[in-house]
């Protein structure tokens, strides 16, 4: 299939890459997982982002991941995160992925070498030049230090650089502002877990949600009520998940939430170096988490 911004609505899942004992990568664990997002009712799968500990992976670590994640999600999308901070690494991430059935890429902005809000959009340009998917932008400031401005967006989805963007942005002004300029132009997708209900209120087409990895489903009807004006009641929802989203994101993601999805009987293994296992604060929080949220019977 060749992915159009008309294709991409609603959960997609920033899967964990799990770890055996020894810390390699264990495909049957990551293919059930899979499996077990879309039997959910996940529209597509995004592995090896920072969820998917890119860094911490080989090159042909990331392609293996990306071929198990095609061949277990079958007719859906799979969408790999490229956080390679080279334009060459990038690009050689982007064909690996393509190589193996991805059926786009989803890339971060550059960061250490920042460059001016010209040159990120040359950059995705060249880049969309290079690789033969279609990419959307990844934006997470406060992981790169460089935010895109609305109107180098809306530049970027004219230029055909990119069909969608993943918003991981706490500044709601910049975000109407990109809604309103960029909106019609791509696929717009909430990144961040507080903000969903609200961006897809406001337009944004779905989610990249990393703790759908433990309630796709959940996500999944907040997603309905937020796309049918129903904001009130969607948030509502989502207050079940408040103390489990505060605790999964207590230090540096994946590690609180793979340790959350072993209590929730998924087992994915540890974290891989410089991330370690959460602190004995912080296992006591996603803890006394799982416990509320078990009470409150989400599922």
């Amino acid at each position: 299939m060749t992915l159009t911004k008309n294709d991409i609505s609603g959960l997609y899942t920033a899967i964990v890459t799990p770890f055996a004992a020894d810390k390699s990568v264990d495909h049957n664990a990551l293919a059930a997982l899979v499996t077990r997002q879309l039997a959910a009712g996940a529209t597509g799968i995004v592995p090896i982002g920072g969820t998917g500990e890119y860094p911490a992976l080989s090159r042909q670590e990331r392609k293996d991941i990306v071929k198990t994640c095609v061949e277990a999600a079958g007719d859906a999308p799979v969408i790999p995160g490229v956080l390679s901070t080279g334009f060459p690494d990038a690009v050689e991430a982007g064909k690996d992925f393509e190589a193996v059935g991805a059926v786009g890429v989803m890339t971060v902005t550059p960061y250490y070498a920042v460059g001016t809000q010209e040159g990120m959009r040359e950059y995705f340009a060249n880049y969309r030049n290079e690789v033969g998917v279609p990419v959307l932008l990844y934006e997470i400031p406060r992981r790169t230090t460089v935010a895109t401005k609305a109107e180098t967006i809306q530049a970027m989805a004219e230029d055909g650089s990119i069909i969608g963007m993943k918003c991981s942005n706490y500044d709601m002004p910049e975000f109407i502002k990109t809604m309103k300029f960029a909106g019609e132009k791509m696929a717009i997708l909430s990144g961040e877990e507080p903000l969903f209900a609200t961006h897809v209120t406001m337009g944004a087409k779905g989610g990249v949600l990393a703790s759908a990895n433990i309630y796709p489903e959940i996500w999944i009807e907040i997603f309905n009520l937020a796309r049918e004006g129903k904001l009130n009641e969607a948030l509502k929802l989502q207050t079940k998940l408040d103390c489990a989203i505060d605790a999964i994101y207590r230090e540096t993601n994946p590690g609180p939430l793979k340790k959350y999805m072993e209590m929730a009987g998924q087992p994915v293994g540890d974290v891989r170096l410089p991330l370690q296992s959460p602190s004995q604060d912080t296992m006591a929080a996603l803890k006394s988490a799982f416990d509320v949220t078990s009470v409150a019977n989400v599922a």
